[in-house]
């Protein structure tokens, strides 16, 4: 195979397409994975996307992945795809940190988690590790191991979090396939801030183990360019696994179904701003622009609120709860390393009663119910991702602003934690500064397909942003 025969731009290549140039012999993992290796090396200093890569790993695992499709016998629907694995997961051969000073550098890195395991069986490549807020804990990327993570679209910016490394790799190409988790927003929330795709599956469709510390809240998904490769990645995770102790529902959906060729036919919700969000104008009316191209492909659109309170205090209890697991495994030396807003809402858990902690879950059983009903008569409900645009990296929240903690700037996203629902964000254009606005799509329980097609459906409609790495 000579360079001639290479797509001009590689950088811009999804994975659907690259499969398909690996099946013509028009392109081979090798080159692609340097390629993508060469480009961490040029583009992340700027950005800081990755707590670890393995170049010798990643080159080894192409080596082999060529040699296969050579044999016209690849090994499975990801072979030879360049991929990252978020901080947070457990990945054999690589360090996990957490993005903790806490964590030891020694290993060993002996154990795949469940996802990294099923796309490292799928023939993916493994490129490395990409940052998080330390344990994850907020919604920008920054830790006291790794330092402040920064957005493509502008390196003054933060990418939003905690699966902010996966968002700027995404973003740059730099890897073609990323995994992300959200327990509060932390795949949605980067994505809108990136310009990129990514979704919450409903819980139990993909495998957690271990466990995270905010157990039920916490979600694991693909972030990608397109949602057609968000797809493709989900039909690799969403495959069950025995250690998993929460696994919801072991069905298998046909996750690469073409999508349908209109929206006729379905009642969409679409709620600007949930009944009580304070959204910038700019974003709105971008928003509002997707909402007319989605009644353009035949979708009955009522706009309409879920009817439901802010429920900031249940998810608060929930998290700060879970938080609070942290803190009986660190003695007080660890405790001192850790990010000063962790241990404090860490602490905050572990001041929380029984009689409230159980009051949320009832509360969160009520928020849950109350949308299964909604969506007894809403294929989907549409709401901007984020109700602002990404401001300066390094802090928690806007400076100079009136928001006193991340959940305060994250409205949207946190609701469906809560009610385990699928939900996406997929980028709609951009605001009146030429920074991605992100469209939030939410389905019911298990009717990810749902959001997959709409938004496979819509992309090719909505406009896109697809930064170049800024110096």
């Amino acid at each position: 195979m000579t360079a001639t025969s290479l797509p001009a731009q590689l950088s811009d290549l999804s994975a659907v397409e690259a499969l398909r140039l690996f099946s013509h012999r028009d392109l081979s993992p090798v080159e692609l994975t340097q390629d993508c290796l060469t480009r961490i090396g040029r583009d992340n200093p700027s950005v800081n996307a990755f707590a670890h890569v393995d170049e010798a790993q990643a080159m080894a695992a192409a080596r082999a992945s060529e040699a296969r499709w050579q044999a016209g016998e690849p090994c499975g629907p990801l072979d030879g795809i360049p991929t990252t694995i978020k901080d947070l997961t457990l990945t054999a051969g690589m360090p996990t940190r957490f993005g903790s000073a806490t964590s030891s550098p020694d290993g060993p890195w002996e154990t795949d988690a469940p996802i990294s395991r099923h796309l490292r069986e799928a023939g993916a490549v493994i490129l490395g590790k990409t940052t998080s807020p330390e344990f994850g804990w907020k919604g920008v990327t920054d830790n006291p191991l790794h330092g402040v993570t920064r957005n493509p679209c502008d390196n003054r910016l933060t990418p939003g979090g905690s699966s902010g490394g996966a968002a700027a790799a995404a973003a740059l190409n730099l890897g073609l396939l990323h995994q992300g988790s959200d327990a509060g927003g932390s795949i949605r929330i980067p994505c809108s801030f990136t310009g990129t795709f990514g979704i919450k599956p409903t819980f139990g469709w993909v495998p957690q183990w271990p466990a995270s510390a905010m157990s039920l809240l916490s979600h694991l998904g693909p972030m990608t360019r397109t949602a057609a490769d968000s797809a493709l990645m989900l039909s690799v995770m969403a495959q069950p696994d025995a250690r998993d102790g929460y696994l919801g529902n072991p069905r298998t959906d046909d996750w690469l179904s073409p999508p349908p060729g209109s929206l006729a036919g379905w009642r969409i919700a679409y709620s600007p701003d949930l009944g009580y969000v304070d959204v910038a104008p700019d974003i709105t009316a971008c928003v509002r622009k997707a909402v007319e191209q989605i009644q353009a492909l035949g979708a009955e659109v009522v706009e309409i609120d879920p009817g439901f309170e802010n429920p900031l205090e249940t998810f608060n209890t929930l998290w700060f709860a879970g938080a609070s697991q942290v803190l009986e495994r660190l003695d007080d030396a660890q405790q001192s390393r850790l990010d000063p807003g962790f241990l404090d809402i860490a602490q905050r858990g572990a001041a929380i009663s029984l009689r409230d902690y159980l009051a949320a879950c009832r509360a969160r059983e009520q928020l849950t119910a109350k949308m299964q009903e909604f969506h007894e008569h809403y294929d989907l409900l549409v709401t901007p991702t984020m109700p602002i645009a990404p401001f300066e990296a390094g802090h928690n929240v806007p400076p100079g602003g009136h928001y006193r903690e991340w959940m305060d700037w994250t409205p949207f996203s946190y609701p469906f934690n809560l009610t385990q629902q699928p939900a996406a964000s997929l980028p709609c254009g951009l605001d009146a500064q030429g920074l991605p606005v992100g469209l939030h799509l939410v389905g019911p329980r298990f009717q990810d397909l749902n959001v997959l097609h709409a938004a496979r459906l819509l992309e090719g409609h909505l406009p896109k942003h697809s930064p170049a790495a800024s110096t």
